[in-house]
């Protein structure tokens, strides 16, 4: 069984990236219903061209309408619902029992895909949501491998998708009530406001104290007691496929084109190739935090990352490639470099980690410059190698 990587997509040009770097299918949000209500997402009108433009590929696209639904949500779910069906939409990603209910009478042809926000922790609950007609269960990231193969051996008939990179909450699964509690944004609508990134202290009671805010500690490790650590499975990926995932998913709508191509495109070369020092390297070029198996190896108590927030990647985003021509190529530029800099190619072809020095840089004008610092203008430079759009240029750090 071969795995399908399953990509983020939070707008129409990374899911562009995300096929372009590697990614069999995506999964994207529409305007209402989804768990990433400041992604751009994407329009009725967006969600139609996007499936045409993923089936032309030969990809697949899955829709997520995966909020803790409301009375007042129904009405529209059900039309959203046939919509999805009437446009071709590989499956729609739910979490709420409600919501398949109206999506299985509204639009009994939509595969149904369980979301990791229903708490799949169990081969019981599986087998519930497959006797009731979903095709596929999203993993709580909490399983071990072990965990997965018995799931996978009590309802075989059962597609499973597992995450193996990216962000995650430190609550059981993403049910989290601290981004409501302290910022009056619902997680479980859409709107984390991701308070478990943030430094916490404490403050004295004591009325005659002029001290203010303390840190908290723990340990002496640092004040991050609610950041968890992020997750990357590449080097277990074989396992995860003996266990029985099918669809290995990278966590990331809010995350940009640079971090997408990244890790799609290592996750790519690990599925094709095998984990290798190349792609371990890779993963650290990307902003990320310090990296966690999470439990699928067993029991872990080291999840929390107490040091920072995020971490920087070993790489600067430099820019998209547009366009290419003798001796040249076309840049939009995203991070500002300078005629003797040295650039990195990042892509999915051969050129994947070429390097060459710019000696000459002109503006979309034909003004030649040395400093390159124009945000999304188009510069054009010399290269050596005949690169792709949709490639990217970055510097090392």
């Amino acid at each position: 069984m071969k795995c399908e990587l399953l990509a983020p997509a939070g707008s129409f040009s990374k899911l562009k990236t995300a096929y372009y770097f590697g990614a069999d299918a995506v999964y994207a949000g529409g305007k209402e219903f989804s768990l990433r209500s400041f992604a751009d997402n994407f329009t009725r009108d967006e969600l139609a061209e996007a499936v045409r433009f993923a089936h032309a590929l030969g990809k697949k696209v899955y829709i997520t309408a995966n909020v803790f639904a409301k009375n007042s949500d129904f009405a529209m779910l059900s039309d959203y619902f046939a919509y999805l069906q009437e446009i071709g939409a590989d499956a729609a990603i739910v979490s709420d029992s409600g919501a398949f209910f109206v999506a299985r009478k509204s639009a009994p042809n939509l595969q149904l895909h369980i979301s990791t926000q229903a708490n799949l922790t169990n081969k019981y609950a599986v087998k519930f949501w497959r006797d009731a007609g979903a095709s596929r269960a999203i993993l709580a990231r909490e399983l071990s491998f072990e965990e997965i193969s018995e799931i996978h051996d009590f309802v075989p008939e059962m597609e499973l998708e597992a995450f193996v990179h990216g962000a995650m909450c430190i609550s059981y699964s993403g049910r989290c009530l601290l981004s409501d509690y302290l910022a009056s944004r619902p997680s479980n609508r859409g709107e984390c406001v991701q308070a478990c990134r943030w430094n916490y202290q404490v403050r004295k009671s004591d009325a005659l104290s002029d001290s203010g805010w303390l840190d908290i500690q723990e340990d002496d490790r640092g004040t991050y007691i609610l950041n968890s650590k992020d997750l990357n499975m590449c080097a277990h990926l074989e396992k995860l496929r003996k266990a029985g995932i099918c669809s290995l998913k990278i966590e990331g709508r809010m995350k940009s084109e640079y971090y997408l191509a990244t890790v799609i495109n290592a996750y790519r070369r690990a599925l094709d190739g095998g984990y290798n020092e190349t792609v371990e390297r890779e993963l650290l070029t990307a902003a990320h935090r310090d990296y966690t198996t999470a439990y699928a190896l067993g029991e872990n108590h080291k999840t929390v990352n107490y040091s920072d927030s995020q971490a920087k990647g070993d790489c600067d985003y430099i820019g998209n490639v547009k366009a290419s021509e003798k001796g040249f190529v076309f840049v939009e530029m995203r991070g500002r470099f300078k005629t003797g800099d040295n650039l990195e190619v990042l892509s999915p072809s051969e050129n994947f980690n070429k390097s060459f020095k710019v000696y000459e840089a002109y503006t979309s004008k034909g003004e030649q410059v040395h400093d390159c610092k124009l945000v999304q203008e188009i510069y054009k430079i010399n290269c050596p190698y005949k690169l792709n759009e949709g490639d990217i240029l970055r510097r090392r750090k």
